[in-house]
């Protein structure tokens, strides 16, 4: 694997590099994926599909030796998060774009893609039969692609689904992440002038106080494991005009999708009290919906092996570089992590992933490896510098090379693959998978209109004018 990974070095670290330069936010990262497909297509992949489940930015390739053997997936991602970027240094500088890869994007997306480049090798080298699919995953940090293609069944037929993220550590065990359901809540009211007639008016902004007062009483009475969090993106704008109308975005997260579909109906509930409370009108928008992420023990000890195997090394620059931005984010000058943590058992945390949504409809495998020194969270301005010189280099290969390993061991064991499958049946059970995206929902509630308008949109509006 590491063999095949130096093979394919240079598409690696020009993904990685190009995407991090070019840093985009979700739902809108065409270079991005574009430079991800020019690497799977020069190698040979076939693009099954361009604009996936209907975001404009997803994308599926594959490749297929021979007849028979497993089917092996893979899920970059490639997007990038706002007010982020930052130069390659270890102090906030300006980076190339204003967005930056806070979470690591660009080394992820580099690191899976660039593992099924390595494992295309392993396979023509030993004549393997069997195929490998990567998708591409725009748009996690908001609305992910993967909850539209997994409703659409294209995960369906894999044995295995791999994947990493960035982390101060190199870890994988069995991992649950959350639920989540995103909800906007819009209040229309009735303006006023606020000096002369008030009581003519009906505020809007009044019923989303309320409503946030509601969600604050529901706290005490929520499980320890659910998180409720929300921002109030419109307000009025001007404050001698009642405001007509008020809109905030909450999220909603729990264990499991039974506890955060509870928690939701009980927010359109409490959106309708405060509502008639005001005399105003609610309209709740589910717009986005995961599943919690469901782990897969023999996928999780798959990958440990594989990382273990791997040394985590670092120049005496690397480990300036990270004391440098510890010391500029105020915490203890660590540096990198250099070993890998024990096979972790039953660890439960409070994020949610799109990853969460593949889970249930396949077996799925992920990992940690370190990115970011030591102490630093992710979404932070560290994560960015990080990504764009040598410690972001050497997490793409070195990811790329744990993955292609991982894929060609489900490639060549059918037990290891039947293991797989097993565990995904004994912890999903019998009940049949019910997506999380809401129905009526077929394309993301933020795709900007100029990334789906054509020329024909406006011979249309021509046509139909008066």
């Amino acid at each position: 694997a590491a063999r095949a990974v130096e093979a394919a070095r240079g598409a690696i670290l020009r993904i990685s590099r190009e995407v991090w330069a070019n840093a985009e936010l979700g739902l809108v990262e065409v270079r991005s994926a574009a430079a991800h497909l020019r690497e799977l297509e020069a190698a040979g992949f076939r693009v099954a599909s361009r604009g996936t489940s209907g975001v404009p930015t997803a994308f599926v390739a594959e490749w297929r030796q021979g007849s028979g053997g497993g089917a092996v997936g893979y899920m970059p991602e490639y997007d990038a998060l706002p007010g982020l970027g930052n130069a390659a240094e270890p102090r906030r500088a300006p980076g190339p774009t204003g967005a930056g890869h806070g979470c690591g994007h660009n080394m992820l997306g580099a690191g899976c893609t660039g593992g099924a480049l390595a494992l295309k090798r392993l396979m023509e080298d030993a004549g393997t039969p069997g195929l490998i699919r990567v998708y591409g995953c725009a748009a996690e940090e908001t609305e992910g692609a993967k909850v539209y293609m997994a409703r659409d069944g294209l995960f369906d037929d894999l044995d295995a689904v791999l994947a990493w993220h960035p982390a101060p550590v190199a870890g994988a065990g069995v991992v649950r992440l959350t639920a989540v359901d995103k909800l906007k809540i819009l209040f229309h009211g009735r303006p006023a002038h606020a000096g002369f007639a008030p009581w003519e008016g009906r505020s809007a902004v009044k019923a989303a106080e309320m409503f946030g007062i509601g969600v604050q009483m529901m706290r005490e009475h929520v499980e320890p494991s659910a998180r409720i969090h929300y921002i109030y993106e419109q307000a009025g704008v001007a404050p001698n005009v009642v405001p007509d109308f008020a809109q905030v975005w909450i999220n909603l997260r729990d264990a499991d999708r039974a506890k955060v579909e509870a928690l939701t109906a009980w927010i359109r509930q409490v959106a309708g009290g405060a509502a008639t409370a005001t005399q105003t009108r609610a309209e709740v928008i589910h717009f986005y919906g995961t599943h919690d992420l469901l782990p897969n023990e023999p996928l999780a000890r798959l990958m440990h092996r594989h990382l273990a195997a791997v040394p985590i090394e670092w120049t005496p620059e690397e480990q300036d570089f990270a004391r440098a931005c510890q010391r500029g984010m105020g915490v203890a000058e660590a540096g990198m992590a250099t070993r890998p943590l024990p096979f972790m058992e039953d660890v439960s945390a409070g994020g949610s992933t799109d990853v969460g949504e593949v889970s249930h409809v396949a077996p799925v495998g992920v990992f940690g490896w370190p990115t970011l020194p030591l102490g630093i969270g992710l979404h932070t301005w560290p994560v960015t510098a990080c990504g764009g010189m040598s410690i972001g280099d050497k997490a793409s290969l070195n990811t790329a090379r744990i993955l292609a390993a991982a894929g060609f061991d489900l490639l060549t064991d059918p037990a290891l693959r039947d293991a797989a499958r097993a565990d995904f049946r004994r912890r999903r059970g019998d009940r049949p998978y019910k997506p999380a995206l809401p129905a009526d929902r077929r394309q993301p509630l933020g795709l900007p209109a100029f990334m789906t308008r054509t020329g024909d949109d406006e011979f249309v509006a021509g046509m139909t004018r008066p």
